[in-house]
């Protein structure tokens, strides 16, 4: 009889378990509260029974109340660690665009937490642009970065910090000295929270008082991101001369180190 009682509660927790761990991080809670529900009603049955049977329930009840306790506690840690594990495993994706793609590159890719930064062309809708099409300026293209992170280790929150801090957000016909629509700059999101973030941030910048000029960055839905040639990946570090020269040259470098300080 104990056996049978006992079977009953360690199935209905185990159940509860299981939709835990199907659901995900996003619904822990509403699977320990199912989870909670089937079990108690299988320990008043349990009662129930033993009760009709002329038993007394309640050492039987404690015992069981403990027993669904204990396992509750015991499987939600486990339930979580291995959410978390998942969510390890899921990179998720920024792109960002920023004036020339090659001095967007390095500040991201430093941050621990990011799996890769590519660079490439977001923001118009032909198939598959070059750069000669996107240097022209009549694509829609703007030269861009996809980032690749880990969510665990990095917020999007903090990428989109790191953005702010590596563009003139005041400047609507390009960036420094790169000139036209290529080189705008837009926060391209692929989620509502994406978009939620980078509007709040936005606005928070705004509201700072940091710059005297409106903030003209675009907030857009992402289209289709095409990575860009070879040669263009990676730039500062297979031309470093090149790049700390294009850096100065361009404007970025003077007006980082004044605005922000680095």
């Amino acid at each position: 009889l104990p056996t049978l009682g006992a079977a009953t509660l360690l199935d209905a927790v185990i159940n509860g378990h299981a939709l835990m761990r199907d659901a995900g991080a996003a619904s822990i809670l509403c699977g320990f509260v199912s989870a909670a529900v089937v079990a108690a009603l299988a320990v008043r049955g349990f009662v129930r029974y033993l009760t009709r049977h002329g038993l007394e329930p309640f050492g039987w009840y404690r015992l069981a109340v403990a027993l669904l306790v204990w396992l509750m506690a015991s499987g939600v840690v486990n339930v979580a660690g291995s959410s978390e594990e998942t969510m390890e495993r899921k990179p998720e994706t920024a792109t960002f665009a920023g004036g020339c793609f090659w001095c967007m590159e390095p500040p991201f890719e430093k941050l621990d937490g990011v799996v890769s930064v590519t660079a490439g062309y977001c923001g118009g809708t032909e198939n598959s642009p070059t750069y000669e099409q996107v240097s022209s300026g009549a694509t829609g293209y703007a030269e861009s970065i996809q980032v690749v992170y880990d969510p665990v280790k990095i917020s999007y929150e903090q990428l989109l910090d790191v953005f702010w801090m590596n563009v003139d957000p005041t400047q609507a016909d390009g960036q420094f000295a790169d000139r036209g629509p290529q080189y705008r700059t837009v926060i391209f999101y692929s989620t509502d929270e994406q978009k939620r973030l980078a509007e709040a941030s936005k606005a928070t910048l705004a509201q700072s008082g940091k710059f005297t000029k409106p903030i003209v960055t675009s907030v857009e839905p992402a289209s289709p991101f095409y990575p860009a040639e070879d040669y263009h990946q990676d730039y500062a570090k297979k031309n470093p001369l090149r790049y700390k020269l294009y850096k100065i040259g361009s404007g970025r470098e003077g007006y980082l180190k004044k605005t922000w300080g680095h």
